[in-house]
């Protein structure tokens, strides 16, 4: 592995790998398959195992890779990363990534058919991002494109299906958007329009995950897949969350950031194509927005003292009563009273604690991102950039909590959320940028 006395040979040591696939980065990798997997209400099996080996083999992959591809530039704007500095050389970061993608692909072959479909499109967005699209405008889409393919591949291989998780896949993909975009200057520094808009989408992506999970995914966190939203007159709503409204937001949310840069009024724009964001993937209607009942209520709206149907006060009011018992379970003699008291559909019994829950967990995430991107805005120098992107990439275990709480899945939340410690120390020692 090394050559003479204080020489390195063309292979390097380890901790120049560790460097050069940004190991701090690592822990940010299995709880993309592990929300996928409570997306799609499986607890972790054999199927999300699989996808978490999948998921590191093709990140680490996508690391050597981007390095071996940006050499030349690495050698003006990084001289010390492992490669130009001649710690490592290129044909053995080439022969890793192939190795790795490999590895991934065989990985997800073993956890079924649809996850080998899934690591293959996830694979190919890897390799166009790093060998052609990273320096395009299409490049923070294509990462973003390639996050949501990372929690759909825990879907498919540990239930065989991705619908339930395209809404936490969507929301994953935009925080990944809009730390991409950060990134873009974090070398040579750039101006305060990248981390407003990151803090911007942070904050509806916080937001749109403290939409109740019951009513917002048409079925209680423990309920089983046919479960259907029932409002006061009888009538069912089992429209998926996430949708053309959805789509066409996160779109004009890429649009934003992707041209993101000194023109006069870009912040503005940005910011009003992130505002429709949460009532985008909330997956909850508001009024006007077409998922009503029968007799034209919304969906999941609850009419309380005038305030708005589906609002955040509203929404509080009918946890508290469901949680002091003043709401009771479909079929009580109390049901239809308080039912048609508040003007909406009944909460599941997990629904209250998983709400409280998830908006904890969307304060940690929020308070991850926010300072440091704060900071960058103020003063967006290549120092406080790269703060920034450490930070958003950090982020993204609290924001996988988020995703797998609202899914019911309290325990795995517990679990991520142990990782953040670890990679931060660890980023004290291996930067994640």
């Amino acid at each position: 592995m090394t050559g003479g006395a204080g020489e390195r040979g063309p292979f390097g040591k380890c901790g120049d790998w560790a460097e050069l696939l940004r190991v701090s980065a690592l822990f940010t990798v299995p709880g993309d398959a592990l929300a996928g997997a409570a997306a799609a209400r499986r607890g972790p099996n054999r199927g999300t195992a699989l996808a978490v080996c999948a998921s590191l083999c093709l990140y680490e992959a996508g690391m050597a890779l981007n390095d071996w591809a940006d050499r030349d530039i690495d050698a003006v704007e990084r001289p010390g990363r492992p490669l130009p500095s001649g710690r490592i050389a290129p044909a053995a970061a080439l022969t890793a990534a192939t190795g790795l993608t490999a590895a991934g692909l065989l990985c997800a072959a073993a956890a079924g058919r649809q996850a080998l479909a899934t690591a293959t499109a996830l694979a190919g967005t890897v390799w166009a991002y790093d060998l052609g699209l990273k320096n395009t405008p299409a490049g923070p889409p294509t990462m973003a494109a390639a996050r949501a393919l990372d929690l759909l591949l825990g879907a498919t291989a540990s239930a065989g299906h991705i619908r339930p998780a395209l809404r936490p896949a969507v929301l994953l993909g935009a925080h990944t958007l809009a730390v991409t975009t950060v990134s873009r200057r974090e070398a040579t520094g750039g101006t305060s329009t990248a981390p407003l808009g990151a803090l911007a989408v942070g904050t509806a992506i916080a937001w749109a995950t403290t939409r109740d999970p019951a009513l917002a995914s048409g079925r209680g966190p423990e309920a089983g897949h046919g479960a259907r939203v029932t409002a006061v007159d009888g009538s069912t709503s089992g429209a998926p969350a996430g949708g053309a409204a959805a789509g066409g937001t996160i779109a004009a949310v890429v649009r934003g950031l992707s041209h993101a840069g000194p023109r006069r009024g870009a912040p503005r724009r940005l910011v009003g194509a992130v505002g429709r964001l949460p009532a985008a993937v909330g997956g909850v209607s508001t009024p006007g927005e077409g998922a009503t009942t029968r007799r034209g209520a919304p969906v999941g709206g609850v009419a309380a003292g005038g305030a708005r149907r589906g609002g955040p006060a509203a929404r509080l009011v009918a946890a508290a009563a469901a949680a002091a018992g003043h709401v009771a379970p479909p079929g009580g003699t109390r049901a239809g009273a308080a039912v048609r008291r508040h003007g909406g559909a009944v909460p599941s019994p997990g629904a209250a604690v998983s709400r409280f829950a998830g908006a904890a967990l969307a304060g940690g995430y929020v308070a991850t991102v926010a300072r440091p991107l704060a900071h960058a805005a103020l003063n967006p120098s290549p120092y406080l950039l790269q703060r920034a992107v450490g930070s958003g990439i950090r982020a993204m275990i609290p924001l996988q909590a988020v995703l797998a709480s609202r899914a019911g899945a309290h325990r795995t939340a517990a679990g991520l959320l142990a990782l953040m410690p670890v990679a931060r120390r660890l980023s004290r020692k291996v930067s994640a940028t």
